[in-house]
């Protein structure tokens, strides 16, 4: 029989025609690329038992060069399909794991290893190349090629290491042992990149990560605790000033309220209450913000309810200036402050600020009463001198819904004073008001 009407030819074709259409399918089809690839070799495979033709034993020297040519061709096309079904399976779990970019790098590792194999396959089982003997002899061009680049494969080695024990993962907000901190934004053979919060790319060799402590602030989740330290002047009871701090802490929208925040006294003297704020924020982007939050708030709650900051230590402030319980009443928000507060009221003049200030009224809450409605139109500004309001919508009081917190300095009501409309939300109460 001539070679060209050998059944091999057959296999020769079909392994060509499946290289042709594997390479016109796009590689966002990744799943239609692994079920045509597996197709084609299990066609092949078929064949190739058929035929009696064993792929992993090297060629008789009884065959003819056309046969042999042949033979040889459908082991090589038979070993590349065999790579690439085991390709097309670990890039499709990648994509199932819907992580593709965190594990390229051990995906690379994978797929080298798989050509490596299909490559030294092919030299043994078809061309007939002592593959141990070419191992053993290029031993000590590996050992030179080593120690050349003993850096870049121990960074290489270190990111294999890390991707496999996942300390963190691409978009994990990192702090090192050094101080550097940022997000993690891609990680490749020899370094980690981070972006920092002065948005600068920092690329770290995987090596010093390896042997450099790493906190993740990104886990087991995105919210991460801060705390604030402030020192308040002991014109009132440590467990006065407690309470005040935790209405700080209860009024700010920037934190979160589960779990709950806490307060602590770090120290007490003549000269001050020592106080420590402790929270969460949903996330590491939110510090600053939390914090410039809470810092305007402590300062809007003293003010109202007349207690102070403690002034700086020195010598002759201590002695001479240190503030009186009568002093801090008299420090509280007056209307004028309140309605200068309010960006409505900027272009009245001082003489109409000051007819309106005199016009206000005074009106408290108890914890827990209703302030205003949902739907009810309000006839007056009210601005919140003192306390916290909760805002809810929703009709059942089971079921409400809550937007935000008012605190001292904030108002409400502007919809039914200037546009006849009512409350957008209920207003409750949180603490005395």
């Amino acid at each position: 029989m001539n070679w060209w009407n050998s059944p091999l030819v057959y296999i020769v074709l079909l392994g060509l025609a499946g290289i042709v259409v594997w390479t016109l399918i796009p590689r966002r089809f990744a799943s239609a690329k692994l079920v045509v690839q597996l197709g084609f070799f299990l066609a092949m495979s078929a064949m190739v038992v058929d035929l009696r033709v064993i792929p992993y034993e090297a060629a008789g020297d009884n065959e003819t060069t056309g046969g042999a040519v042949l033979t040889g061709s459908v082991k090589l096309l038979w070993w590349v399909h065999l790579a690439w079904a085991l390709i097309g399976f670990v890039r499709i779990y990648l994509v199932f794991e819907r992580k593709p970019r965190e594990a390229r790098l051990l995906q690379d590792v994978v797929v080298g290893v798989v050509y490596a194999g299909m490559f030294l396959s092919i030299l043994a089982f078809v061309f007939a190349v002592p593959v141990g003997t070419l191992i053993a002899t290029s031993g000590v061009f590996a050992v030179i090629l080593g120690l050349a680049l003993q850096n870049t494969l121990g960074d290489v080695f270190s990111g294999i290491a890390l991707n496999l024990g996942r300390p963190y993962v691409l978009g994990n907000w990192i702090i090192l042992g050094d101080g550097t901190e940022g997000r993690v934004v891609e990680t490749n053979w020899r370094s980690t990149q981070l972006l920092t919060p002065t948005h600068n790319v920092v690329a770290l060799p995987n090596s010093l990560l390896a042997k450099i402590g790493v906190t993740n602030l990104s886990g087991p989740d995105e919210s991460h605790g801060l705390a604030v330290t402030v020192k308040m002047a002991p014109t009132k009871t440590p467990a006065i000033t407690v309470d005040l701090m935790r209405t700080v802490l209860l009024s700010c929208n920037s934190i979160l309220q589960d779990p709950s925040p806490s307060v602590t006294i770090r120290s007490l003297d003549a000269a001050a209450i020592e106080i420590e704020l402790s929270f969460r924020v949903a996330s590491i982007d939110q510090r600053s913000a939390a914090r410039n939050d809470i810092f305007d708030l402590i300062y809007r709650h003293s003010k109202s309810t007349g207690m102070l900051l403690a002034q700086p230590l020195s010598a002759s402030i201590a002695m001479t200036n240190r503030p009186s319980d009568a002093t801090a009443a008299s420090q509280g928000f007056t209307p004028i402050e309140l309605i200068n507060s309010i960006p409505v009221f900027s272009a009245l003049t001082g003489t109409e600020q000051e007819s309106l200030a005199k016009a206000a009224s005074v009106r408290t809450y108890h914890k827990g009463e209703i302030v205003a409605r949902q739907g009810e139109m309000l006839p007056s500004l009210m601005i919140v001198r003192t306390g916290v309001i909760v805002r809810q919508i929703g009709e059942d009081d089971d079921r409400l819904q809550e937007i935000g917190r008012l605190a001292p300095g904030d108002f409400f009501g502007e919809t039914g004073l200037l546009a006849g409309i009512g409350e957008m939300s209920s207003s409750r109460a949180m603490t005395p008001v």
